[in-house]
């Protein structure tokens, strides 16, 4: 049996096309990390437990240590950065500094790109379905209150802005 060889993908990140020859095992947390210079995506525990390395492939929020670069070839990736222009991420970091939800860092850009997604798509969450979306995203550093006091409060202003 032969195994696959390296494969040319093109992946759209942040809205710029990145071109690269790959090994068929890469991660696409390689490839963002190491092929597109994209470096505000994390490596945490590298076997999808953590979240850190979370992004948007395709629209949806995926931990990109469990996705092979070759996986999404031909698609579009966004990361915390990426987004920076974004209404919803920008109330989302500022809500976040407000709250205190930032402490070391590490898993804010991944934290923030998941309460992001969720936000989009759930337009009046209770602090519950806030914490069941953002489940999958480990932090050491705050407890969880002060981000889901963040998420809430960007939710709650979102409430209130449609009314």
């Amino acid at each position: 049996m032969e195994l696959q060889k390296e494969i040319t993908i093109t992946v759209q990140v942040n809205g710029r096309p990145v071109t690269a020859v790959v090994a068929p095992e890469e991660s696409l947390l390689e490839f963002v990390r190491n092929r597109a210079g994209v470096t505000d995506v994390k490596c945490g525990c590298n076997k999808g437990d953590c979240g850190t390395c979370t992004l948007v492939l395709e629209g949806q929020p995926v931990k990109s240590c469990l996705v092979l670069a070759a996986q999404a070839n031909n698609k579009e990736v966004w990361t915390v950065r990426g987004m920076a222009a974004d209404p919803l991420m920008q109330a989302l970091q500022e809500s976040f500094a407000t709250h205190g939800a930032v402490q070391c860092g590490f898993c804010t850009p991944g934290m923030l790109v998941a309460a992001r997604s969720f936000l989009a798509h759930h337009q009046q969450p209770d602090r519950e379905a806030i914490k069941e979306a953002l489940s999958g995203n480990l932090c050491r550093c705050t407890g969880y209150k002060k981000i889901v006091d963040a998420v809430a409060a960007v939710a709650a202003s979102q409430a209130s802005a449609r009314d």
